[in-house]
């Protein structure tokens, strides 16, 4: 497994200015370490949420969900960040800007389905 994901956070208010690592609950600094252990917990959060899902109302509730998935790897699972980060360059771009430039007319199970998917790729 390996973590070819660069973070733009240029204050490093989540992640490490020395490594460029998310900065996480286990002060885990090589990146590779973090995606195996972020995978592991995630994994097992989303097979959780199969048979008990969080229903999707509002952003609040993909805040829930996010909550959930991560907050045994990172202190702000589940907050609204305060800084805006982005990932550079996700394999899975393309697919999720195509379905963004579409309209979305209140699909919430499509469009939950989708941020999953890309929430377990990463």
């Amino acid at each position: 497994m390996r973590n070819d994901y660069e973070y733009i956070d240029p204050d490093y208010t989540y992640t490490d200015p020395k490594t460029g690592v998310l900065r996480n609950l286990g002060d885990i600094t090589d990146p590779d370490d973090l995606l195996f252990f972020e995978s592991t917990a995630v994994i097992k959060k989303a097979k959780e949420l199969e048979t008990q899902p969080i229903a999707v109302h509002n952003a609040e509730t993909l805040l829930d969900i996010h909550r959930y998935l991560f907050q045994d790897i990172y202190h702000w699972a589940g907050q609204k960040r305060t800084v805006e980060i982005s990932k550079r360059p996700p394999d899975n771009l393309e697919k999720y800007e195509r379905y963004m430039s579409g309209t979305i007319e209140g699909d919430v199970d499509k469009l939950t389905s989708l941020i999953l998917e890309l929430l377990l790729s990463i």
